[in-house]
This record gives C-alpha cells, structure tokens and sequence, in this order.
C-alpha cells in the first residue's frame, strides 16, 4: 500500500524585472485570476499573495512588482515591495525572460546573493525560442548567482509548470496547511476589485495614462435587488487624463466599468452593480498621505 506522503509548506516570493510575466504564473499556479495582468510594464503595484492548495502542499506564492530604478515615492514603495519579501520566504523564484542576463537582471541577481533561502530561477516563455537558446541563457545566469534549480516554464501554456511544483515539494520543508484549501488569496475582496478594475484601465488607455491611475474601491457591502453594490474612485494627477478616462459622452469610462464589471461577477460568484467616479489627485504618486491613505503603506514592508 502507498504511503501518503508527507505534508509541505511554504511562502515563495516570485521576482523578476516588470513584465516577465510573474501575475501570469501565479495565476497559473493558483488555478484562478487573482492578480493583474498587462502587456505594461509595472502593472503590479503591491506583494498579492496567491495560494496554491493540494492533498500533500500548500504554496503561498507572493508575486511583487517588477525591479526597476525608482522615479518616484510609488516606484519606491513598489522597489521595496518586492525586496523585502526576500526576507520572510522559504523560498524565491527569480523569474526572467529566455534570453542572456541583461543588467537589470544581473542587479537583481545581486541582490538576491543576500537572500538567506534556496533561490529557483524560472526562465518563461520558453515557447517562444529554440532549446539550444535556453543552454546559452541558462550559462549566463550560471555566473551570476548560486542558483539551486533552472526551471524553464512557459506560464501562458503551462509548460514545466508541473515540473515546479515537483521541485517545491522537494525543496520545502514539511509544515502546516496555512489556509483552508478552498482560499485562494489572502488579499480582501475589495482589493481584488480594485485591481480588476486598474486591469481594464491599463487594456483600454495608453502612454501615460495607466501609470498615473489609481483606483480605490469606497464601499462594498451592500446588497440592491440581489446585487452586490460596489463604489469606486478613480483617481488621476491631471484634468488631461480625466478627460482620456472619462471619455468622450462618457463612452472610455463606461467601456472600463462594463469589462471590469463581468471580471469583477466572475471572481465573486454574484451579480454587480459597479459605479465609478474618476477624481484629480494631482501628483498622487509622489503624495506619501495619499498613497497610504489607499493601501500603499511603506510601514507594512519594514
């Protein structure tokens, strides 16, 4: 007869330069939408925690936003955001892209020397270039950093992706079931919405406009006609970007709130009644009251 094998677990922090698809993975992992995703660079903005539940693990994989050098207070807070998960993980998933070490990421491979846990690098998209690439993108990386396993995954296909979580398994430690297995995020609803709604923004607007966007969700806890009433501000730095979000008769802010709507339904389980308002902030992102006041709070990272 089989022995039931050994419970594990364990927090996994994914890291990596904006855009090489860390939402995607967990996504993936967790088997559910739950962080945002976007051709953008710098599309997550805070550490969102995905849980990954099965008979024998459970995985709290905490995807951070993209590395890159800060221009300002919400680019710091984002930068400090994903270092300090290298702190309080078992383990860290250094996510690049298939091709050989650019200076981004040998800066992140720098910094992850100080990481006192096993540290996995995952090459994504790998569907995307011939296997003899993936020797001379894995040698790069070989100089740079002790690096315990090359994974190389494609998060949009889910190749390899059950070769990693193999690899969790063996290199976590036996521990208890954090969660209950039907939990997939510890991040509340109302933030989950929020970010639905910033996806729709980023999808619909261009420059520099998605970027000086910020949605936060006002009230979410009553039911009309067994729909759930939720209100949320969109806030912006300029009178210009107001305009863009707003659109012309309306018609950009009401494409925003129709998609993010059915996004919104289909994570909750329910029927929605989303309303928007879009409000000027100006220079929001470098405005230390304002970012804290809307659940960007340095003090929760040191």
């Amino acid at each position: 007869m089989d022995q039931k094998k050994e419970f594990k677990s364990g927090f996994v922090a994914l890291v990596g330069r904006p855009n090489v698809g860390k939402s995607t993975l967990m996504n993936r992992l967790v088997g559910e939408k739950i962080a945002i995703t976007s051709n953008k660079p710098q599309t997550t903005r805070n550490r969102i925690s995905g849980i990954y539940s099965a008979d024998d693990m459970q995985v709290v994989f905490i995807d951070t936003p993209g590395i890159f050098k800060p221009h300002s207070k919400l680019d710091d807070y984002m930068g400090k955001a994903s270092f300090s998960s290298f702190n309080d993980v078992d383990l860290v998933l250094f996510m690049v892209e298939p091709e050989v070490a650019g200076r981004g990421d040998q800066f992140i491979a720098e910094e992850l020397k100080k990481a006192s846990v096993p540290v996995f690098l995952v090459i994504n998209k790998v569907d995307q270039v011939h296997p003899d690439k993936l020797l001379e993108v894995i040698d790069s990386y070989r100089k740079l950093g002790n690096f315990m396993e090359f994974l190389p995954v494609s998060a949009t296909e889910g190749i390899g992706v059950s070769d990693l979580i193999d690899s969790l398994y063996k290199n976590l430690e036996p521990g208890p079931q954090y969660y209950s297995s039907d939990q997939i995020t510890d991040r509340p609803e109302y933030f989950v919405v929020a970010e639905l709604i910033r996806e729709q923004i980023l999808q619909l607007t261009d420059q520099e406009v998605p970027h000086a966007t910020a949605v936060a969700v006002e009230r979410m806890n009553q039911r009309v006609n067994g729909k759930l009433q939720i209100e949320a501000n969109i806030y912006v730095e300029r009178d210009g970007q107001k305009g863009i979000i707003i659109g012309k008769g309306g018609k950009m802010l009401k494409q925003i709130g129709v998609k993010s709507r059915k996004q919104i339904e289909s994570i909750l389980g329910e029927k929605v009644n989303l309303q928007l308002w879009v409000k000027v902030q100006r220079n929001w992102r470098s405005d230390p009251f304002f970012l804290k006041s809307i659940g960007y709070d340095k003090k929760e990272l040191s």
